[in-house]
This record gives structure tokens, C-alpha cells and sequence, in this order.
């Protein structure tokens, strides 16, 4: 990594009961969030907003917001996140079907129209050489309405902010989810 954590001590101890909660859930606390804990505001930020997003109350279903947070994971290259998100999702789906054949999700009659234009505008929205068209986001409200669409779009640029963040500091997985080989898709 490029950075290193701290002892778990040598947080602030307002911080200690998130820790606790990631000990409890994944049995260990999560290296990102030791990292964004460096600075404790930013942190509760990050914390805030990825518990609204990733509420039960969201119009995008649980399982299709794990194909999204992997998908964006694969794309930005971060170990930890396809690590973390393919657990998430195998939980979801009670499969790991989807995420092996993410990369090649054009081609894959494992997905529904639903999630192929879910994906397509995950990537619209995450490739730097792509564009959203208007096209694009009328098929997208074939399956949301405006509220649903500005959500899914916080969902994907929250990930690319967490998978890039990870990606840059370089840090790896912490053995959620055992994962074919070859999950990443060289960017574009």
C-alpha cells in the first residue's frame, strides 16, 4: 500500500464504533476505511453517503447494486472493491454467475434488459471515452424514474470515488470472495 493505517488505537474514538460495526459484519476491519479515517471528517462524509445509497429503501434493487459497484471496481481496477463487492453480491444472489461473466456482460444471456442498460450506462458514466447520450437515458427510464436515475448515477460515482481512491493507494483485497483470474478489464 501507499499509505499505511494506523493502529486502531490511535484513531479518535468517535470513529471506534464504525470500526466496530465493520469487525462485527466482516470479521475484520476494512483497510479503506482505516485510510479514510486519516481524516475523520472526510470519513464520516464518505460513511454518510454510502449509507444512503446503499439503503434498503433505494429504488435499485440490492443485487443490481453490486453488479453496478463491481462492474465500476473491475473498470477503475481496485483489488479490494471486486474483493468486497463480488462477496456482497454472491450474498445478494446466492451466486458469483453474474460477476464471472461481468466483462463479458454484451454477450451473456445471464442478464436481464433491466441489468444490460444498467451496465451500459455504468460504463457510459465510468469510461473517460465515453459519453452519456440522451438515447442512453431514455432506455434507463424505461426501468427508473428521474429519482432513480439520479441515484443510480450517485451510486456509480460514488463507487468510481471509492474504487479510484483504493486503486491509487493500492489496496488489496481482504479475502472476501475467491474470484477467477482474470476480473479486470483493461481500461480503455
Amino acid at each position: 500500500m501507499r499509505v499505511t493505517v494506523k493502529d486502531l488505537k490511535k484513531y479518535p474514538w468517535i470513529l471506534r464504533p464504525f470500526f466496530w460495526n465493520q469487525k462485527r459484519k466482516y470479521g475484520e476491519v476494512l483497510i479503506p476505511s482505516l485510510l479514510w479515517a486519516r481524516v475523520p471528517k472526510i470519513f464520516a462524509s464518505v460513511a454518510l453517503l454510502y449509507g444512503a445509497l446503499d439503503r434498503k429503501s433505494s429504488p435499485i434493487n440490492p443485487e443490481l447494486r453490486s453488479l453496478v459497484t463491481v462492474r465500476v471496481s473491475q473498470i477503475n481496477w481496485c483489488t479490494f472493491c471486486v474483493d468486497i463487492n463480488s462477496a456482497t453480491f454472491a450474498k445478494r444472489s446466492g451466486s458469483l454467475d453474474k460477476v464471472e461473466q461481468l466483462e463479458q456482460w454484451k454477450d451473456s444471456d445471464l442478464f436481464n434488459e433491466k441489468e444490460k442498460v444498467v451496465l451500459e450506462y455504468t460504463e457510459a458514466v465510468t469510461y473517460s471515452n465515453q459519453q452519456v447520450t440522451d438515447e442512453l437515458v431514455h432506455r434507463l427510464k424505461q426501468f427508473f424514474d428521474d429519482d432513480g436515475v439520479v441515484e443510480l448515477t450517485g451510486l456509480i460515482a460514488f463507487q468510481n470515488l471509492s474504487s479510484k481512491f483504493n486503486s491509487a493507494l493500492d489496496v488489496p483485497a481482504q479475502g472476501f470472495c475467491t474470484l477467477p483470474n482474470n476480473q479486470f478489464n483493461n481500461p480503455t
